[in-house]
């Protein structure tokens, strides 16, 4: 039984629901990869795979249409896996629940996909159209868009003929993309020396839980906690004030998602767990005063534990609590050729204590200038390598530089007027597309972005618009048929 049937438009709900049967976590797309290519096989279209497992299906052009310009239609396989800590779900294997909650769709714990999925569908609804006039259509699925690109990076010149390119992964109805920031990840591995805890010591579990979490560009500037700052600072405040020990600290989880949850076990002299106690109590109710417009359902618990045989020495400790307190995280600068634009942030991503005594700390920059971009990851990197950590930074992408007088706009702001009545927004995005990496590969590639209004990305609150998915679905068919 399909959860969905009875949404408009009835051929894209369909592929979305087929779409979230299948687990597609990033770096692990062999089976949407083929559940693609035998989808072209069963409709008698085109269709090939490269190395890197990009997909490619094309569809002639309907009569009397042979003349007009190939379009490429471009979403991502792949999606973000996250979701909320009391859920029993296994991305590699479940499949997403999906379910209607008013005007939105949802998913039952976990991210919902719509993030690229709702784009794929209505790609695989123009496939299978029979009543819909356009020029010959090439639908590219790439891999890997979330966690590094690396579809978009081996990409081949000559993949595809198209020189119009419709990106089917933006989040807000209304508004076109033609622009994004570039990014790049950096890495730190922070080593650590373990000592054994004394009879003395009494420990605790604090829990930090219930933030709204969401994407690392597009829901920087909207002032969400993040989880690992804030359980820091009130470690650090501890450890200035009693001389704590960490036995773990784990928070976040991807690059590119505002860390929701953390957790961290301490070790202090057992005569001050009155005091850490009632400090903890003064901590959480300022913390939940301070975040109670963009944080409601901010939660922090403190639990006893079971005293650890082994934590960080002091100096380890607070080595790891004044790097993470001094890390910088949020927007770092707003645009001054865009006002209102978030030019450069960074995002304090995850914590992890992994083998060989080391502490795994993931973070990304974005810009929409490179040299800005790089200066914020050298911001970072800095901080920790005076924390004695080794710090690595990923190979990067590019931004895509607007371009105001591009054709596909113009087509595509007519068509707008014309069904709706009202101009749309024409704007770039502070979130990473892939289109940089094509416009690098296809010089001239005239392209927009545009899509569905989506919310709480990146998270488990995730949830796509209803009426906007048919509001988008007319417009993207208008805009083919109008070229």
């Amino acid at each position: 039984m399909e959860v969905l049937k009875g949404l408009k438009p009835e051929m894209v709900w369909h592929y979305f629901e087929e779409i979230c049967k299948i687990p597609r976590p990033s770096r692990k797309e062999e089976k949407i990869g083929a559940w693609l290519m035998e989808f072209a096989r069963r409709h008698q279209l085109d269709a090939r795979q490269d190395e890197a497992g990009n997909v490619l299906i094309s569809k002639a052009a309907t009569a009397g249409k042979e003349q007009v310009p190939a379009v490429v239609l471009q979403s991502h396989m792949d999606m973000v896996c996250e979701k909320n800590s009391d859920v029993q779900h296994d991305f590699d294997k479940d499949p997403i629940q999906p379910y209607i909650d008013g005007e939105w769709v949802k998913a039952k714990g976990t991210t919902l996909g719509a993030d690229d999925g709702i784009g794929m569908a209505a790609a695989l609804a123009i496939l299978v159209s029979t009543d819909i006039q356009h020029g010959s259509i090439e639908c590219l699925f790439t891999v890997d868009e979330e966690t590094g690109l690396s579809g978009a990076f081996a990409l081949k010149s000559g993949f595809f003929k198209g020189r119009i390119l419709l990106n089917l992964d933006s989040e807000d109805e209304g508004e076109m993309f033609i622009g994004c920031a570039g990014g790049v990840d950096t890495v730190v591995r922070l080593p650590y020396e373990k000592e054994q805890t004394s009879a003395g010591q009494f420990a605790v579990r604090i829990t930090l839980k219930g933030l709204q979490g969401g994407h690392s560009g597009d829901d920087i500037n909207k002032g969400r906690g993040n989880a690992i700052k804030i359980l820091n600072r009130f470690l650090w405040d501890m450890n200035e004030k009693y001389g704590i020990s960490v036995a773990s600290f784990e928070g976040g989880n991807l690059r590119n998602a505002i860390a929701r949850e953390a957790v961290a076990v301490i070790a202090f002299d057992g005569k001050y767990k009155e005091q850490v106690r009632v400090d903890f109590n003064v901590y959480a109710a300022e913390m939940e005063n301070v975040w109670k417009l963009t944080e409601p359902a901010l939660k922090m618990d403190l639990e006893s534990e079971d005293l650890p045989k082994e934590v960080l020495t002091a100096v380890s400790t607070k080595s790891l609590l004044d790097a993470l307190y001094a890390c910088p995280h949020g927007v770092y600068s707003m645009s001054y050729r865009m006002p209102g634009m978030v030019e450069t942030s960074t995002n304090l991503a995850a914590v992890r204590f992994v083998e060989n005594n080391t502490i795994l700390i993931t973070t990304s920059q974005r810009s929409d200038v490179d040299s800005e971009k790089m200066n914020i990851a050298h911001m970072v990197a800095s901080v920790f390598r005076l924390a004695g950590a080794d710090v690595e930074h990923g190979e990067g992408y590019p931004g895509w530089a607007p371009n105001p007088n591009s054709a596909i706009l113009k087509v595509a702001v007519d068509s707008y007027k014309r069904l709706f009545g009202k101009e749309p927004v024409v704007r770039s995005i502070h979130a990473g597309l892939e289109c940089g990496l094509f416009l690098e590969k296809y010089p001239g590639m005239d392209m927009i972005s545009f899509g569905p209004t989506l919310r709480g990305v990146h998270s488990p609150d995730e949830k796509v618009n209803i009426e906007t998915v048919e509001k988008w679905w007319k417009h993207l068919v208008d805009i083919l048929e109008n070229l």
